[in-house]
């Protein structure tokens, strides 16, 4: 099987996600990295400078690459655009110095405006502009289950970089393609991960990382116990707990991982079941336990900080999180891996599919300048610098194989035989967004004290409203 053939995206299944692993190449074995900061609620609305001078956080020193196509692209020059990019991070990093890389060999002015860093959020923003038909955004961030819902109000790149879209991954290409326009270029692709500490399941008698949830809690909790002594912030196990879309990618591997589906599949809704109801349970579990209260406000940023900064044992996040621990003065250097997230026995570690694409507002009134910066950003040259410098993973299957790019992210070695959910936006087309805070808001109830059961039954009947 061809993992660059035509099919949707959110259709992907185990096998695919192996081959793409395999399609990386030999990723160098025992390689160890780390993340950064002390969690706390609020810490993810850190500026991107504050966040480059956290603990493990440096700037990024790397020059990037040159726009390949400077010349033509200098036909624009004196254009001034607004670039909705990365809220904070290295992502925010990256977006910095290859912005500045681009007006530097361009001429075309970009001003860069961070999204706000929870996606839901970043939706409602858009929504508002497009209602308005405001030209105030020219290039966009868009999530990958997003195209359905904006395609009407995005450009048609096929005449301008349909060559180029030849060389990314196919089913991201098709994910992107509605009603065969071309609304949005791949950027880099994403599922969610386990990081675990290495040299604390050493210190703890542990030769392993957890691959059931049962094992999780019990490492959790035994670490958590012992590191306490000297640091009573520390904390087992840290992920995503806040009502948004970061939730849905979490509930969606709990209840993947309990035998108990992906909450709607063809079109049926199936959330309500007795597995799910078990996997929500056991997340409630956490809550105040092996997490702290206050993981049900963290965002990706907040869980990462408090790994990073060498406050937690276990930690769910994206693969960009790799990169930042790796960082020179992170606190964890060498003293942790990432692999599968935990399952039930007898089912499959599961992963929310995620990434990003590149969009430029139909209503942009720079729109072939604002297609320069597409093109330059989704570049292999481009992903190739994103991967090395910030784990980033490429959608071009050329740039996934480079030698330098497979030693950066080592972590996909460990990344095999991993279901990979889709989250529903086929199903719901552009009332994904309703379906997901449904899901959402139930899940967040449950983690609040209510039980599954009654929490599952209402969010089924609001499942249903929506794909009406």
């Amino acid at each position: 099987m061809d993992l660059t053939r035509q099919h949707d995206l959110r259709a992907w299944r185990p096998t695919a996600l192996l081959l793409f692993v395999v399609g990386l190449g030999a990723c160098r074995g025992g390689d160890k990295s780390p993340p950064a900061g002390e969690s706390r609620p609020g810490a993810a609305t850190a500026t991107a400078a504050a966040v480059a001078e956290a603990p493990g956080e440096t700037t990024v020193k790397v020059q990037p690459p040159a726009v390949p196509n400077a010349a033509e692209a200098k036909k624009y020059a004196g254009a001034k655009l607004k670039y909705y990019s990365e809220p904070l991070g290295v992502g925010a990093e990256l977006d910095k110095v290859m912005v500045q890389q681009f007006q530097k060999d361009t001429g075309i002015e970009v001003t860069i405006i961070p999204r706000p860093k929870d996606a839901t959020e970043t939706y409602a923003v858009y929504q508002r502009s497009f209602q308005a038909q405001s030209g105030d955004v020219d290039v966009m961030m868009v999530d990958v289950i997003w195209p359905g819902a904006f395609a009407q109000n995005l450009v048609d790149l096929n005449e301008k970089l349909g060559e180029a879209a030849k060389q990314h991954i196919q089913s991201i290409v098709q994910n992107n393609t509605v009603d065969g326009k071309l609304v949005a270029m791949p950027w880099f692709t994403d599922f969610g991960l386990l990081y675990y500490r290495t040299d604390l399941l050493q210190k703890y008698g542990y030769q392993k990382a957890p691959e059931t949830w049962d094992e999780l809690e019990q490492m959790a909790k035994k670490i958590q116990d012992g590191e306490r002594a000297q640091n009573p912030n520390f904390i087992g196990f840290v992920w995503q707990g806040k009502a948004y879309e970061g939730l849905t990618c979490n509930a969606l591997e709990w209840i993947a991982s309990h035998g108990g589906g992906a909450i709607i599949e063809d079109g049926k809704i199936t959330v309500n079941n007795p597995n799910a109801e078990k996997a929500l349970a056991r997340a409630k579990g956490w809550v105040g336990s092996i997490s702290s209260a206050g993981v049900t406000s963290y965002e990706e940023e907040d869980a990462r900080n408090a790994f990073q900064g060498g406050n937690a044992a276990f930690m769910r996040n994206w693969p960009y999180a790799y990169a930042a621990g790796n960082a020179e003065k992170s606190p964890i250097k060498g003293k942790f891996d990432a692999g599968p997230l935990p399952h039930e026995p007898g089912q499959k570690s599961a992963a929310t599919i995620g990434g990003w694409q590149l969009a430029v507002s139909k209503f942009s009134t720079q729109k072939d300048a604002a297609i320069e910066l597409v093109r330059y950003l989704t570049s292999p040259e481009a992903q190739k610098f994103r991967a090395t410098a910030g784990s980033f993973i490429p959608t071009i299957p050329a740039v996934q194989q480079d030698p330098d790019v497979v030693k950066s992210l080592p972590f996909l070695a460990n990344a095999k035989d991993i279901a990979l959910v889709p989250r529903p936006s086929n199903s719901t087309g552009a009332r994904y967004n309703e379906a997901s805070i449904a899901f959402f808001q139930g899940v967040s109830q449950v983690l609040q004290g209510k039980a599954p059961k009654e929490v599952l039954g209402q969010v089924e009947q609001r499942l249903t409203r929506a794909l009406r």
